[in-house]
């Protein structure tokens, strides 16, 4: 549904896409995690066409570039800084979406109303977006991107800066999407949000994809060992190991056994081993 062959994206002498390739499949979430600056939004408005590439091409299913009016009518963006207008309604904000994209009439109506239930604004809709929680635009800026129903989705962070509720509210709206059989590409630095969501996720630093698998591959392939962590005559001993029922077998043949946990590897230990420590600014 959107491939990216070897982009590269420059901004004077910074390089913010180094050489990136990418393939979204029909139907799936694709994660896009990755630190602060690691090139995950300038990765989405080339992939939109937001952004002109300095090198290489982005293919939109059978539409080609999204810069041609056949691609640009599937795509859909909700970019991180927020495109709402604060001082028009919710229905005012997503009808004048919804015009730009060719909707009118009943058509639009129907529409319009689809997306205030999915992002769940129906009860706010004849109120003012200045007035909103920064949750309630987060949803709305959602409901804009999905007005005209397109095949291809592209969230960027969509949940930074929102309660527990809109978190929740936004995330069964991406699994409707996905049942609905469209395509999302999802950008976040949120492990847990990678491991709820996503059906494949690419890790991406410095403008480059370091990995790309389902999350159980990535762990399988990055995350080391399992840890078993026991307390044996009154000290606490970890080992890394593949297998800790042997380990623990041993353990126990040398002394009593006092407690234990096995801590499997998780996403954001592959993250850390794929991206480094290093604080990001």
């Amino acid at each position: 549904m959107l491939t990216l062959t070897n982009i590269v994206k420059r901004y004077g002498s910074r390089v913010a896409v180094d050489d990136l390739s990418l393939a979204v499949h029909p139907g799936e979430i694709l994660g896009l995690l990755g630190p602060n600056g690691a090139g995950k939004s300038t990765t989405m408005h080339v992939a939109v066409g937001l952004l002109r590439a300095d090198s290489g091409t982005v293919t939109i299913g059978e539409h080609g570039s999204p810069t041609a009016p056949a691609a640009r009518r599937v795509l859909g963006l909700a970019p991180q800084s927020l495109a709402v207008y604060d001082l028009l309604t919710a229905d005012e904000n997503l009808r004048f979406f919804g015009e730009l994209y060719g909707l009118a009439g009943a058509a639009l109506r129907a529409r319009v109303e689809w997306a205030l239930t999915l992002v769940g604004l129906q009860d706010r809709r004849r109120d003012r977006v200045q007035g909103y929680s920064g949750g309630m635009k987060r949803r709305l800026n959602i409901a804009a991107a999905l007005l005209h129903d397109p095949q291809l989705v592209l969230l960027d962070e969509p949940t930074v800066g929102v309660d527990p509720q809109s978190r929740n509210a936004i995330f069964d709206s991406i699994v409707q999407l996905r049942q609905a059989g469209r395509t999302v590409v999802y950008s976040t630095h949120y492990m847990e949000e990678a491991v709820r969501l996503c059906d494949r996720v690419a890790i991406i630093d410095a403008g480059k994809v370091l990995a790309l698998d389902t999350v159980d591959g990535l762990l399988r392939a990055h995350g080391g060992s399992p840890v078993l962590r026991a307390r044996v005559a009154g000290e606490e001993i970890a080992i890394e190991t593949r297998d800790p029922l042997t380990e623990l077998n041993r353990l126990s043949a040398t002394a009593p056994v006092e407690s234990f946990r096995v801590d499997a590897p998780t996403l954001e230990q592959v993250f850390l081993s794929l991206t480094g420590r290093t604080l990001r600014d």
